[in-house]
């Protein structure tokens, strides 16, 4: 790639080609506020033991064998592309983890509580409001520089798959000298891409993907680099991630015309209901509830390569884990530390993570077997097991195979005051924060609301969910009344259902995406956001598209593939 076309770009190159794309510009904040996208409509209520009962239903208990149930097992790995019908045949994997990377880079809010009530107004997001990748920059070199070395970022250790070379990298880390049994902390932007492993390895990809471009043109500086890579991550934002989620015709409603070269008045996105006034702000009904759908969407066991053998000891793989299927592959928390893929601290050196098996690469999204790229779970109003005893809340233990459930979950520390389960806090958190119902707000969209009859809790499989409890059977005040998360949730299991048992539906293997109101929100808030932001490029350049040395980067997969080769 040459220094003209890396400085200059065209139309299909790096950038714009418009006076002024590559001027310096700096944000004129560091920290946004939260706000209202529906100002006008009332916060429900609800008893908080119904919340909690809610989030306790939403959990599923722990998997058990028919011989031994105190013992955990998995679904068997087969040839076929789908494995198991709470996958979702339309979102890899990695979307999962791509959409938590998304909202550590928008939003973070130290100071609210989940046990009394939050003014939105008053609250302080420490991340800008805007797509511009603070959660890996942080306040940059001059400010941080032992993230840095001069253009380029620190990385941390070489990473193996097994015993074979890779390109992963782990994130850069704090060893304490004189106390090497201290957790291994990450030097990073937000400490919170440390929470597992996933999310580690995509943060530490994004780093090599700096990196890659910086070492192509030598000659551009820190703030070129910086701007190429944001660049490439919003366009991916738009085209790759919210198409999957949202759908495309949602997408092109906003952005009728993202994918033709148009003049830019004719590009400018169709916004129904964020419009910020002045600057750009943090919707509280994004943060803390619709965009919240991606806890649905994690497994509960991941593998994450193909030549891991063990969990106890990555060569060898014990006969209890062959029995039950979890050779080579980890539950994505545990409350046994080398059992889970618990973060904030440094993990086996094997566990480089292969990417084709959680994103579509070279064709992978069509293969069985170990070398399938892993489907996330489905849209719904069920979370895997593991999300009841999140490790921040809970405490984690070492213990010697074979480990029985009760060692596998962590034990919650305070349960009252700060609970484990994560349905119950993002519950809890959505009536502090003063939401309205899902229905309001279905409402003051004008589409159809999901009828109280058709409100399940569970898994969004054909012939389970109708035998699934309804949300108005756990406490009758969420009779037209539904926290607007769960909602969220409900609303996209529901409209699923309508088309897996329609006379083109595919049954379990139809696609899950967000609903009417999940979509618009989350589709409106991001592209919002993109739009009131002056340096991204959707305000600089609408017309740029993502292309290096003439190879397209379109999706996330493509742009982790560029970064590691």
């Amino acid at each position: 790639m040459s220094g003209p076309e890396m400085k200059k770009p065209r139309s299909g190159g790096h950038g714009g080609g418009v006076r002024g794309d590559t001027m310096r510009r700096r944000s004129s904040m560091f920290e946004g506020r939260f706000g209202r996208m529906f100002r006008n409509l009332p916060p429900s209520v609800w008893p908080e033991d119904a919340l909690r009962a809610l989030g306790a239903a939403m959990v599923a208990p722990p998997e058990a064998t028919d011989t031994d149930p105190k013992l955990p097992t998995a679904s068997p790995e087969t040839d076929a592309v789908l494995q198991d019908d709470e996958e979702n045949s339309g979102i890899p994997s990695g979307y999962t983890y791509l959409g938590q990377f998304i909202d550590h880079d928008l939003t973070f809010d130290p100071a609210s509580s989940l046990q009394q009530q939050n003014d939105p107004d008053a609250l302080v997001d420490f991340r800008t409001p805007r797509l511009d990748l603070d959660c890996v920059y942080g306040r940059g070199p001059d400010d941080q520089p032992y993230m840095f070395d001069g253009k380029r970022f620190r990385l941390g250790r070489s990473l193996l798959e097994l015993d074979q070379p890779s390109k992963r990298r782990d994130l850069p880390r704090y060893e304490d000298i004189e106390d090497s049994s201290r957790a291994k902390r990450a030097l990073i932007g937000d400490k919170r891409n440390d929470e597992n492993v996933i999310v580690s390895q995509l943060h530490s990809t994004m780093l090599q993907f700096h990196n890659r471009l910086a070492d192509l043109d030598p000659s551009l500086s820190f703030e070129d680099v910086q701007q190429l890579v944001r660049w490439h991550y919003q366009w991916i934002v738009v085209n790759d991630y919210l198409v999957r989620i949202c759908g495309t015709e949602v997408v092109d409603e906003i952005l009728p015309h993202r994918n033709e070269t148009m003049p830019a008045w004719e590009k400018e996105p169709k916004l129904r209901f964020y419009k910020p006034r002045n600057d750009a702000f943090m919707p509280i009904e994004f943060s803390a509830a619709a965009y919240r759908f991606g806890h649905s969407m994690v497994r509960p066991i991941y593998r994450l390569n193909t030549v891991l053998k063990g969990g106890d000891n990555p060569f060898q793989a014990t006969p209890d884990e062959i029995a039950r299927g979890l050779q080579g592959r980890f539950f994505v928390f545990a409350g046994v530390q080398a059992r889970g893929l618990n973060g904030f601290d440094a993990f086996p050196k094997q566990w480089a993570i292969d990417w084709s098996l959680f994103f579509d690469i070279d064709g992978s999204g069509q293969k069985g077997g170990i070398q399938r790229v892993q489907p996330a779970y489905k849209i719904d109003t069920s979370l895997v097991n593991p999300l009841g005893f999140l490790p921040e809340f809970s405490a984690v233990a070492a213990a010697a195979p074979p480990l029985t459930v009760e060692q596998l979950q962590a034990k919650p520390l305070d349960a009252e005051r700060s609970p484990a389960n994560l349905a119950t806090r993002n519950l809890l958190r959505g009536m502090s924060m003063a939401l309205p119902s899902g229905q309001a707000i279905a409402d003051a969209m004008g589409v159809p609301r999901v009828p109280d009859d058709q409100l399940f809790v569970g898994k969004a499989i054909v012939d389970e969910l109708a035998k699934s409890p309804k949300l108005i059977d756990i406490d009758p005040s969420f009779a037209g009344n539904a926290p607007l998360w769960y909602y969220v949730l409900a609303e996209a299991q529901y409209e699923w259902l309508g088309r897996a048992t329609g006379p083109e539906g595919k049954g379990n293997a139809e696609p899950v995406r967000l609903g009417a109101v999940g979509k618009r929100i989350v589709a409106e808030t991001l592209i919002g956001m993109l739009a009131a932001d002056g340096t991204s490029y959707l305000r600089q350049n609408p017309n740029w598209q993502p292309v290096i040395d003439g190879q397209p980067i379109r999706t996330m997969g493509s742009l982790l593939q560029f970064a590691s080769s």
